[in-house]
């Protein structure tokens, strides 16, 4: 066992340890490393020539694993001996135009033909297709080289077809004339990178040594011992730890939200963990990181690993700017998940944590975090300011619903909790069990309601609210959470001292000041007396009175007042276009808009004269009957309310507006309302008392969504299509 010990130690030394960098303090040594083919290559800090030995590494196994550590070539090596190779290992050779950089009197970058040749392990270059010719330069080719397609704008630029090859340090931008040779090229090339293994960086190893010696606590220290890399670190990181491609991700979709290379992102998200250790307000910078990773997939394993690191022997366990580390993990374990390779080692890592550091905040921390990893799903959205304040407190969100008859509910969330399983909380909390109707959980502001599917995860709907709310000011952009009836099963049975009648009553009348109930204006005005009384009571002078278009439809005395001034606004249809005609030339521009706007101005006002005289009008009428309601108690008033409503025959339905509608028979029409109760589907005219079709659900064959917006029904051989904007 000694002698196994120290060839163990002396293995990893030589593995690790002895390609790392020097920091100023021997005990802080900080291993940063990328791959090159054929095995690990290591980046000095001040860019000098790289170790290349080969180094073993001892497995789980017992055996060696050896580390080949190739340093790749410069692209210019005008002392190189090396020749041209034989026939029999090239793939691709040809004249390219290179990009070449200008010199100290000619600075601009130029372009100069070479001889290109494509091998099995290398894009090589040369000044002559002579033999022999000397090389000037080689790429090496592994998995992570990336080859970009020709530009068609460079094209239109330059006159030529670009070939960009990535390697780990330089690139080719290599050009042509010809289309097709271009194409030939980049096929070729990626076929060469394609046929590559591939690659694994020392974290990646460790990785799996320590998951195949996870049993064996005394192998696993030992590792975590002798190789600093899996950490913490006061030093920056001077490459990714796990492989990414090389290259630029300019043509990438997400350098359009100004992101770089995804190699250069991983090390700029690790300084800004660095910079979160002594942040008093972490959050912003939390939330930075997790919309990082939320956009650029990729990282995400690449930053559990970076956090997973320095969370590994801190310099002081416990302290704020340790915590700063578990505080981030909690939020990232609640909004994704690394894949399963990197969700294992999490899941060991924290398990070794907790019996680090039993009874002490990292230890909650873990339990916190292995617990979410178990439900957490895919979020469309990062953390808002207020889950993540709670987040890193590992306590719930309070969210706020509320519902018909200006009641709220609050009820604690978690950042897993779905629009379904809330609604079954607030059923349960409302006492609503026994409904035969279904509730649903909205969005909600003034001018826009939305349902929320079932699996919606209420957080994500929480921090859209957040984030509106950044772009729009004013009362009415404030958004809510909404719960109310949504599928109408059973009108009839339901208890008039419930809750759930309740329910009916104040649905009812948003439908009708919202204009969804097609009746006359006596009616009208009963209803609006009827909520005078539910609102105030008996009549009293001194009651306060609600706004008009809260107890009427107020459209009902637009379209009046518009219909009584269009005799006004065209008995001279010709005498605006006659005069600009005549005096738009003699006066000056300015003065010609200034009498535009007052005479837009001064419409206005009439119109908004005459809206007010119509509104005074039509509330004195509702007044009048308010006082005929004497003695007439809440219950009543609710009942009697209902009782008009349901003599539409659409009472009872969830109605959607339909902006367009088309069936295979030849129908087409607009701004119609699609009725869908418990027994049928029915197309209303909008404002019109009867349904001109009715489908019963037996009659249908088929239906489907086939947007956010159509709808499709099929009734025998007879196709309807039905779009909408707007979803009550």
């Amino acid at each position: 066992m000694p002698l196994q010990g120290f060839w163990w130690w002396v293995c990893c030394r030589h593995g690790f340890t002895l390609l790392g960098r020097e920091y100023g303090e021997k005990e802080e040594e900080e291993e940063s490393f990328e791959m090159s083919s054929p095995g690990i290559q290591m980046t000095n800090r001040n860019g000098s020539q790289d170790v290349g030995v080969t180094q073993p590494v001892r497995a789980s196994n017992g055996l060696e694993r050896p580390l080949l550590v190739s340093e790749e070539k410069s692209l210019i090596t005008p002392n190189s001996k090396v020749i041209c190779k034989d026939d029999q290992d090239v793939i691709v050779k040809g004249w390219l135009q290179r990009e070449v950089c200008g010199e100290a009197r000619r600075p601009w970058s130029r372009l100069k033909k070479y001889w290109f040749v494509l091998t099995p392990d290398s894009l090589d270059c040369y000044n002559s297709n002579e033999k022999p010719s000397k090389r000037l330069g080689s790429l090496v080719l592994t998995s992570l080289c990336s080859v970009m397609w020709p530009s068609k704008q460079t094209y239109k630029e330059t006159g030529y077809w670009n070939v960009t090859v990535y390697g780990r340090k330089h690139c080719y931008r290599l050009y042509t004339e010809h289309l097709n040779e271009a194409v030939h090229w980049v096929c070729a090339i990626q076929k060469v990178i394609d046929s590559k293994d591939p690659m694994e960086t020392p974290t990646q190893l460790l990785i799996k040594d320590i998951e195949e010696n996870h049993s064996n606590q005394e192998t696993v220290e030992e590792i975590y011992k002798l190789n600093p890399i899996l950490r913490h670190t006061k030093s920056p990181l001077y490459a990714p730890l796990l492989p990414f491609p090389y290259g630029s991700d300019d043509h990438s979709p997400h350098s359009v939200k100004g992101y770089t290379a995804l190699r250069d992102e991983a090390v700029k998200i690790f300084n800004s963990l660095q910079q979160m250790e002594n942040e008093n307000d972490p959050v912003p910078l939390m939330q930075g990181v997790l919309q990082t990773c939320l956009d650029l997939r990729p990282l995400r394993d690449e930053v559990y690993c970076q956090v997973m690191k320095q969370t590994t022997e801190p310099p002081e366990p416990g302290s704020v700017s340790d915590l700063r580390y578990w505080q981030l993990l909690t939020c990232m374990s609640c909004t994704y998940l690394p894949s399963p390779a990197v969700l294992r080692f999490l899941q060991f890592h924290l398990h070794r944590m907790k019996s680090h550091y039993p009874s002490t905040e990292t230890e909650k921390y873990a339990d916190f975090i292995l617990s979410s990893l178990d439900k957490t799903k895919q979020r469309e959205y990062v953390p808002s300011y207020e889950e993540i304040s709670v987040l890193i407190q590992r306590q719930e969100l309070i969210c706020t619903v509320h519902y018909p008859g200006a009641g709220v509910c609050k009820l604690p969330i978690t950042s897993h909790t779905t629009a379904e399983e809330l609604v079954e909380e607030l059923i349960k909390k409302l006492k609503l069990n026994g409904s035969r109707n279904v509730f649903a959980l909205f969005e909600q502001n003034n001018h826009y309601e939305q349902v929320l599917a079932k699996a919606t995860i209420v957080a994500d709907t929480l921090t859209r609210f957040e984030n509106f709310t950044c772009k729009e000011k004013g009362f009415e952009t404030r958004w809510r959470l909404y719960f109310k009836l949504y599928c109408f099963l059973d009108t009839d049975d339901v208890p008039k001292d419930s809750l759930e009648y309740s329910f009916l009553f104040e649905q009812a009348h948003e439908a009708v000041i919202q204009g969804y109930l097609p009746t006359n204006e006596e009616s009208l005005q009963s209803l609006a007396a009827l909520r005078l009384q539910f609102l105030n009571g008996d009549f009293s002078p001194s009651a306060p009175f609600p706004r008009l278009e809260e107890l009427f439809p107020i459209y009902i005395l637009h379209s009046r007042v518009l219909a009584s001034s269009k005799p006004h606004i065209t008995s001279k249809p010709s005498c605006p276009s006659l005069h600009k005609g005549l005096f738009s030339g003699a006066l000056p521009n300015g003065l010609w808009n200034n009498s535009l706007v007052k005479q837009k101005a001064e419409e206005s006002q009439k119109f908004r004269g005459r809206m007010k005289e119509e509104g005074a009008n039509m509330m004195s009428a509702i007044v009048d009957k308010w006082k005929a309601l004497q003695s007439m108690d809440r219950t009543e008033v609710m009942a009697t309310y209902l009782s008009i409503v349901k003599q539409w025959s659409g009472f009872g339905s969830t109605v959607y507006d339909i902006d367009f509608y088309m069936s295979s028979v030849g129908s087409f029409s607009q701004r119609l309302w699609l009725g869908v109760s418990a027994s049928a589907l029915s197309l209303y005219k909008q404002g019109e008392v009867d349904a001109f079709e009715n489908i019963q659900y037996s009659q249908i064959t088929s239906f489907g969504v086939s947007d956010n917006s159509t709808f499709k029904v099929s009734v025998g051989e007879k196709e309807m299509i039905f779009e909408t904007s707007k979803v009550r």
